[in-house]
């Protein structure tokens, strides 16, 4: 006699918490509740002492910061490092808690020989992600490493074998994977909402466009040299460093590997192939001569195996590109097209030219994607159990050559045909793409620096 009530009264309150919730984000009530089900709970925030890891920050900026601050839920900062000293000392000063004050670094060589830090957070620029994650892997850390893994192709492989020998949990910082929409988007896609893919629409702001710059004194809290590590040396100009660095090949790959790092993972996730085989560009914008040498605007489409598109396009103040995929104006996002309909999602939305494509419910039995509604709670919790998470090295890796081989394309300004099994270029001017696989790296801050 009481069971009855008793469910009646959680199903209404399961029902209502989830219409509350497909109100607030406009998502539809089936998937919501399937959400709740599936969360059960969600990751919870560690309360023991003695259940909180002990993380290290390693790149203090505004991302890394970012970061750490995240994963106060679930750790304590003990360590930080940076090779900018006000960086480091701001830091310290935000992630002392209750009198103990984190130890402070300008060497993260030095930091990781701190046998009791569980994890650390990579928050360097792109040029130093590669270094600082195998080092980090082979000192046995666990590790949080932002977008995009590496600055080239080939150090994804030398960190994904540095990660898998060593036996450590690396989650890449691409938090959409653990978003409600980006996912819901893929598992419509992957089920055939919209029919068969034909092709994959991505649209990126359009990057800096600037120069030329003059040459300045090296400020005296900062270490330049170590700053630009294994990147080829040049004179400092404060537009090379710090928020501006993505604009340069040195040290990163335009807005090409910074929001395609985002976009073109979801677009490779729904796709779920390695790698597309050709890849061909056209620069909407060259760089000045002595300015920012990433390209500010471009088109760049990628073929794969199966036949699918994938075309990236840039977006500046002037272009058309964000009135004719969405009303709203926003300039960036993902816009499947398949042969029964398109669905365009961004961080902001989700959205068909049929509703009905969200709105009806997946069968029971469709293809479910990795559930993660929480990036940081999910690398944490797969710190507890060993599993990959969501972002795993591969993916990570993965998802970061789609970007290279764009990028590569541009500076090429060729056609190019991809190997995905051997990661290699080949046919027609393959020699000269496949000199940007790999870098030579300046010594010491080559492979043997955190050997």
């Amino acid at each position: 006699m009481d069971s009855k009530p008793s469910f009646q009264v959680s199903r209404r309150s399961f029902i209502r918490r989830a219409s509350a919730a497909a109100a607030a984000t406009g998502l539809p009530l089936w998937f919501v509740e399937q959400e709740i089900a599936r969360a059960a709970e969600p990751a919870a925030t560690v309360k023991s002492p003695n259940e909180r890891p002990l993380i290290a920050l390693i790149g203090c900026g505004g991302m890394g910061t970012g970061d750490a601050r995240d994963s106060l839920r679930f750790a304590d900062v003990v360590a930080v490092c940076d090779v900018d000293q006000n960086h480091v000392d701001r830091a310290v000063k935000n992630f002392t808690k209750d009198g103990k004050v984190p130890e402070a670094f300008t060497d993260f060589r030095k930091l990781l020989e701190r046998s009791d830090i569980h994890a650390v957070i990579n928050g360097t620029p792109d040029h130093w992600h590669s270094l600082i994650n195998i080092g980090a892997a082979k000192a046995k850390k666990d590790i949080y490493s932002e977008k995009p893994l590496t600055l080239t192709i080939d150090e994804g492989k030398q960190v994904v074998k540095a990660v898998r020998e060593n036996k450590v949990v690396l989650q890449t910082g691409t938090q959409q994977r653990s978003s409600q929409r980006f996912r819901m988007a893929c598992e419509l896609v992957r089920n055939g909402r919209i029919g068969k893919l034909k092709e994959v629409n991505v649209w990126l702001p359009a990057g800096l466009r600037g120069g030329p710059f003059s040459a300045k004194p090296v400020p005296g809290h900062l270490n330049w040299d170590y700053w630009q590590g294994p990147a080829e040396a040049h004179e400092y100009m404060p537009e090379r460093c710090h928020t501006t660095f993505r604009n340069w090949f040195d040290y990163s790959g335009g807005t090409m590997t910074d929001w395609g790092a985002h976009h073109m993972d979801i677009g490779y996730w729904a796709v779920g192939l390695p790698a597309p085989i050709h890849i061909e560009s056209k620069a909407l914008a060259t760089p000045i001569p002595g300015g920012y040498t990433t390209f500010s605007e471009y088109e760049v489409k990628f073929t794969y195996e199966n036949g699918i598109v994938f075309n990236v396009r840039t977006t500046a103040d002037d272009s058309p590109f964000g009135a004719v995929i969405n009303p709203a104006g926003q300039r960036n996002g993902i816009r499947f097209e398949g042969t029964d309909g398109w669905i365009w999602v961004n961080r902001d939305k989700i959205e068909a030219n049929d509703r009905e494509l969200i709105a009806k419910p997946l069968p029971d039995d469709a293809q479910r994607l990795y559930f993660s509604n929480d990036h940081k709670g999910n690398f944490f919790e797969c710190m507890r159990t060993r599993k990959d998470p969501i972002c795993d090295v591969e993916v990570g890796h993965r998802s970061a050559s789609v970007c290279h081989l764009g990028a590569i394309s541009l500076r090429t300004g060729k056609k190019l045909q991809w190997d995905p099994e051997k990661e290699l270029f080949t046919g027609e001017h393959a020699a000269e793409a496949n000199s940007h696989v790999a870098r030579e790296m300046r010594k010491p801050y080559d492979y043997s620096f955190v050997s």
